[in-house]
């Protein structure tokens, strides 16, 4: 019962290759009507939130101009030292220099891969400790860079895996014609476990340069459930009501307010639907399923210039209005234009029309498709710096910007106060480097505190190790020591020189973090594998003395 302008075969054939087709929209404008702005009351200091049908930060409304950059995740080589060569931190540095310099405040990129080149979750529940490693120094260089940032925690096509592997974890079909199973739980009770325990690792992750979890890290603007999710071919009710979708949303949706009640969520919608005339119905109504209580913006993602959908400028125009005004008068939440661009036509007159009418009829966000470094390749839809339409963005960020009363640092983040040390972290296996000068009597005669959070999969786990000093003077060039009671096998540490003899562990301090303030504490951590019992160690000594157990 889908129309014939559904894109069944051109825009699916895009993600293949570039993880997302983009698009654009356009507009010059009708008259706009300001809609006043309500303020949420329990909206937490630092985080943007939803207030009425608009963004706020720190009681004012929040607007902003974006873009995507999905693949910056990648920047690295996948191998050896973390901090060295599996991630490339000038890279990242200076791409987020260029989004910056260009007037890109929100930045929406992908937290997802399955493959085993920078796979985040390269098999089923084993998480890459390093791969995770490079997206905290994307949130800290992010945060040094006054971007906030959208994740996206799973893709509905196949480029780095996406559902299609997690179905395959389970044993079921993989294809478009299959993944409707992912959404439905009697179909695929595994597969909303899966991500049920992908989103938790995620949202109570420590971010390693700056002790902050990602679910108190305001540098994050909003979680995203997926890229473009579908309930597609289960029939006509299906196609244009989206119960299933809009029940596993509701699902999802819960479970990271359960765990995170600081960041939104919204669902990643494509705004495909015959009522707007572009795209079929395919399981995913804009209305109904944004329509959820625990989503907080909408979104969408136009392709005028795709074969398949063959707008032309006014048409795009009058899309782009009827999304938003659904968005905030049927649904009654903020708007975000989640991928926009333009091929074959003038980009940047397109582009002054697209943010024209988004300016004027008072729309929340945008972010266009997409601007890759110099290093990465391209495609149709590329903006690199230095782009003739940039100029557009430019004048259209400044125009948001002074709406929101200039551009509000991400504030409340220790990420954007922090300095990362130009010494590298190890890994387990790395030589140990010259040893920082120690006190000729044990350091930590004041006392010690030791804390060791646990993340256990069965067969692997996460240890993140806090140690406090609660004593009255600085505890300097550190080693603690700790014996497992099992076969754990530490694979790879970060903030820390470990090594292990047996079941003896020794974890020496970092050239940066050897010095432990009073009232202070140092972390680190490491990844290991194990079988049987995976208990926490006993005991830890810091330099000869006992540590209290935290």
């Amino acid at each position: 019962m889908h129309q014939p302008d559904r894109p069944a075969a051109g825009r699916p054939s895009l993600r293949r290759r570039f993880a997302l087709a983009a698009a654009a929209c356009a507009a010059v404008l009708a008259a706009a009507v300001a809609v006043p702005l309500v303020h949420a009351s329990a909206a937490t200091a630092g985080f943007v939130s939803r207030c009425g049908i608009h963004f706020c930060l720190g009681g004012h409304p929040y607007y902003f101009a974006g873009a995507n950059v999905y693949d910056t995740f990648t920047y690295g080589g996948s191998y050896g030292d973390t901090e060295t060569q599996w991630m490339d931190k000038t890279r990242i540095d200076n791409h987020m220099a260029e989004l910056a310099a260009d007037g890109v405040t929100v930045l929406r990129t992908w937290m997802f891969d399955h493959e085993t080149w920078h796979g985040f979750e390269p098999s089923k529940g084993v998480y890459s400790e390093q791969q995770f490693a490079e997206f905290d120094y994307i949130l800290y260089s992010a945060a040094q860079h006054n971007i906030r940032v959208i994740p996206v925690f799973e893709n509905y096509w196949e480029a780095y895996g996406g559902i299609d592997t997690r179905l395959s974890w389970e044993g079921l079909g993989t294809g478009q014609a299959n993944r409707w199973r992912f959404f439905n739980q009697a179909a695929c009770p595994g597969c909303f476990t899966q991500y049920q325990h992908y989103v938790s690792y995620a949202l109570n992750r420590t971010n390693h340069y700056t002790g902050v979890k990602y679910k108190d890290d305001p540098t994050v603007f909003a979680w995203e459930l997926m890229n473009e999710p579908r309930y597609e071919g289960q029939g006509a009710a299906e196609s244009v009501n989206g119960t299933t979708l809009r029940k596993w949303v509701d699902t999802m949706g819960a479970y990271i307010k359960g765990i995170d009640s600081n960041h939104m969520v919204d669902a990643g919608l494509e705004g495909h639907g015959t009522r707007y005339g572009f795209g079929g119905d395919e399981g995913n109504p804009f209305v109904a399923i944004q329509q959820s209580p625990y989503i907080d913006f909408t979104s969408a993602h136009p392709y005028p210039n795709e074969g398949w959908a063959n707008l032309t400028l006014a048409q795009t125009v009058t899309l782009v209005d009827a999304w938003l005004a659904d968005s905030h008068d049927v649904v009654g939440k903020p708007f975000f234009l989640g991928e926009f661009n333009t091929q074959g036509v003038d980009r940047s007159t397109w582009w002054s029309s697209i943010y024209g009418d988004l300016q004027s009829r008072d729309a929340d966000g945008s972010a266009f498709w997409w601007y890759p470094d110099a290093q990465a390749g391209g495609d149709n839809y590329s903006v690199k710096k230095g782009a003739p339409e940039l100029s557009v963005f430019r004048a259209h960020s400044a125009f948001m910007a002074a709406k929101s009363g200039g551009n509000p640092p991400v504030s409340g983040s220790p990420s954007a106060s922090r300095s990362v040390s130009s010494s590298p972290s190890r890994s387990a296996s790395a030589s140990a480097p010259a040893s920082p000068s120690r006190s000729s009597s044990p350091s930590a005669a004041g006392g010690c505190r030791v804390g060791y959070a646990l993340n256990d999969w069965g067969g692997g786990f996460t240890a993140t190790v806090t140690v406090t000093n609660p004593g009255p003077a600085p505890i300097t060039g550190w080693t603690l020591k700790w014996t497992f009671a099992g076969n754990q096998a530490i694979g790879n540490a970060w903030n820390a020189t470990v090594t292990q003899s047996g079941q003896a562990v020794t974890a020496a301090a970092m050239a940066y973090n050897s010095t432990i303030p009073a009232g202070g504490n140092a972390q680190f951590g490491f990844q290991g594998t194990y079988s049987g019992a995976n208990a926490v160690p006993a005991q830890f000594t810091l330099d000869g003395v006992a540590c209290a157990r935290t």
